[in-house]
């Protein structure tokens, strides 16, 4: 994730405070109940890429022993499997 975890909840609030300020929304439950599911929501959004880098190092951890005997760029294969699985899931990073 390439947003410190700490920042997920100021970003939350700060979202939300804008949208009351503005009178764009009208909250049915308390407000930090709406912080902490839009927290959730953000965080769970960050951390598309993180998850998805591990199931990459997974699918690569298949066959280390082809990518060392045939001496392929693990780097390489790496940066490619992932846009490929972004590509097929269209994904958003």
């Amino acid at each position: 994730m390439r947003i410190p975890k700490s920042w997920v909840q100021v970003m939350a609030k700060r979202i939300i405070d804008n949208l009351l300020a503005r009178n764009m929304i009208r909250p049915k439950i308390p407000v930090e109940k709406l912080i902490d599911q839009a927290d959730a929501i953000l965080l769970d959004e960050l951390m598309v890429e993180d998850r998805l880098n591990d199931e990459v190092r997974e699918l690569l951890k298949k066959h280390e022993n082809d990518i060392e005997r045939n001496r392929m760029d693990y780097r390489k294969l790496f940066e490619l499997t992932k846009h490929k699985l972004v590509k097929e899931r269209n994904l958003v990073l």
